[in-house]
């Protein structure tokens, strides 16, 4: 759809891309309401193993559209579908089946930051500018957001983002805990780490994601594990890294 691009690449990759440079990649309700469709595709593509997201000419993303939020605001029932909307597209991303990794360069800034924050990883650029500015509008951040991001950098950071509405650099959510890497070429350092992952045992990763997010949520983490740990007594990922191991090899998973 117009202002989403996603690309399968042969070794397991795919890129989705926020598409509107012009407008710094600004989030229309129309691309809201079409992530989580286009996560849903991409999800049942065979060969798919990693997703990197990113924007387009050297930003990430600006946020919301502005010029969409007058009318967003203009009543109680329409300010409530536009964050159901919201919040639907972030929990599409966050439960995405694969790891999720942002490549970020430029502004990455409210709804921006919601879609970083909401994949496994984050890597950034080092002119990246990173913000969560609802306090600027007086609008109340959604709760989802609103906890994600807590669990991430804790009560303290998030409030300092929240509370002030201020960009920080690349190096400054490098220490918050807010991205994960910071790099000179963060495309091509995102490429090679992604296909790192995609040689590595999806079984593994999957159930690493479960548990995790089991942890962070609240949730039961044994529960989480126990179907993973059952499957992988009969699929061939443990047979065959063993195997790899005893011979030398690069492993097939």
């Amino acid at each position: 759809m117009p202002g989403l691009r996603a690309f399968l690449g042969d070794d397991g990759v795919a890129v989705l891309l926020l598409d509107r440079p012009e407008k710094k990649n600004a989030l229309t309700r129309a691309q809201w309401e079409a992530l989580p469709g286009v996560l849903a595709g991409l999800a049942a593509e065979p060969g798919l193993r990693v997703l990197l997201l990113t924007g387009a000419g050297g930003a990430f993303s600006a946020g919301a559209d502005i010029g969409e939020l007058a009318d967003v605001y203009a009543s109680p029932e329409a300010a409530d579908e536009y964050h159901a909307v919201n919040v639907d597209a972030e929990s599409a991303l966050a439960a995405f089946p694969h790891p999720t990794l942002a490549v970020v360069d430029g502004p990455c800034v409210g709804g921006g930051c919601q879609l970083a924050v909401a994949c496994d990883l984050r890597f950034a650029a080092r002119g990246a500018r990173f913000g969560i500015t609802p306090a600027k509008l007086g609008i109340v951040y959604p709760s989802v957001p609103t906890a994600r991001l807590a669990r991430l950098l804790g009560p303290a950071r998030a409030k300092y983002l929240l509370y002030s509405a201020e960009l920080v650099t690349a190096d400054q959510a490098l220490v918050y805990g807010l991205v994960d890497e910071v790099a000179d070429d963060v495309h091509e350092r995102a490429l090679a780490f992604a296909r790192v992952l995609a040689s590595r045992s999806a079984q593994t990763q999957g159930a690493v994601k479960a548990v995790v997010d089991a942890v962070v949520t609240g949730g039961d983490p044994q529960a989480a594990a126990e179907p993973w740990e059952r499957a992988s007594r009969t699929t061939p990922d443990v047979r065959e890294g063993l195997a790899a191991f005893l011979e030398r090899r690069a492993p097939r998973f």
